[in-house]
């Protein structure tokens, strides 16, 4: 694997899927400590519609009008959300799933009545992304990782990606102590004078941003995954918070590289001719790491215990 096709075939992919899998899992554990881990399986399957609508209205698969189009989508959805929950007075896991289900339907519909032929947008795509096709043609070696020129070439996605993994992990170390504080002790937080609902909002938007960035690469089965299963695993295996985004960012990325190994080299180790979707073994290995802390994390047994801040 780690042959002169390893740069150019590999390591693209392998770096998009770990700074994803990161992006999402960083806000995905103060939206689990906030019993809102479903958010970011909403935001995933809503930002559907706003791509295809981008898409037909641009008649391109432009990168920043489908950003745009998927973040309309994704706070769209928030309102909606918030608006069912209030005048229908019904919880709030009741209220995503009529909206994420049924924008996420609406998407779907759209794609098969549009004409998306001549370009890479459709059903299959929007679920499982196209990891493997974002090779670098102008890497000929570890070299190329110096040649400015040769870095030109890289996929769109990295550099994409890694911006957002960037911000995202910005927004985080900035507000550390406001999202700390107002997640675990919310009341408390008002007392300081903390716009608790500021903030939240400021959370969905961040996260919303990481499942948008996410998901042209890795579609959204990965980014459904990474919101939950990291930070739900790492919760299993410590009571303090800190440690606990430490152990989400390695599960995070353990998933990515083994999962993005196995897909690749798995089944024709089991003898298979073919190999199997990237998304969808990353995501399996994800739900594997999480059922693992389940069995033997040491905080199993204190999971619905406070985190210590």
């Amino acid at each position: 694997m780690i042959g002169a096709e390893f740069v150019p075939l590999s390591l693209p992919p392998l770096l998009i899927g770990v700074c994803a899998a990161i992006a999402c899992a960083l806000p995905g554990n103060f939206l689990l400590l906030r019993r809102q881990a479903l958010i970011g399986d909403a935001i995933s399957h809503v930002v559907l519609p706003g791509i295809v609508l981008a898409f037909l209205v641009t008649g391109a698969v432009s990168a920043w009008p489908m950003m745009l189009g998927a973040g309309f989508a994704a706070v769209l959805a928030v309102v909606l959300i918030e608006t069912i929950r209030r005048v229908g007075r019904i919880e709030p896991g009741a209220a995503m799933g009529v909206v994420f289900t049924a924008m996420f339907a609406g998407g779907v519909l759209l794609l098969e009545q549009s004409d998306t032929s001549s370009v890479h947008l459709d059903v299959q795509h929007a679920l499982y992304g196209s990891l493997e096709s974002l090779i670098w043609l102008d890497g000929l070696g570890w070299a190329s990782l110096l040649d400015p020129q040769a870095l030109r070439g890289l996929p769109p996605e990295l550099p994409r990606i890694a911006l957002t993994l960037i911000f995202v992990s910005a927004f985080t170390a900035l507000f550390w102590r406001p999202l700390k504080i107002s997640t675990f002790d919310e009341g408390f937080a008002r007392t300081l004078g903390l716009p608790t609902g500021l903030i939240g909002l400021a959370l969905v938007i961040v996260a919303a941003i990481a499942a948008v960035a996410a998901f042209d690469a890795v579609g959204s089965i990965i980014v459904i995954a990474m919101f939950i299963c990291p930070p739900a695993a790492a919760r299993m295996m410590t009571n303090r918070l800190e440690a606990q985004i430490g152990w989400s960012v390695g599960f995070a990325t353990l998933s990515a590289v083994l999962g993005y190994v196995l897909a690749g080299y798995g089944p024709l180790w089991l003898g298979y001719a073919n190999a199997v979707s990237a998304a969808g073994m990353i995501a399996t290995v994800s739900g594997l790491l999480l059922a693992r802390a389940a069995g033997f994390g040491p905080c199993r047994t204190r999971a619905g215990a406070p985190v210590e801040g």
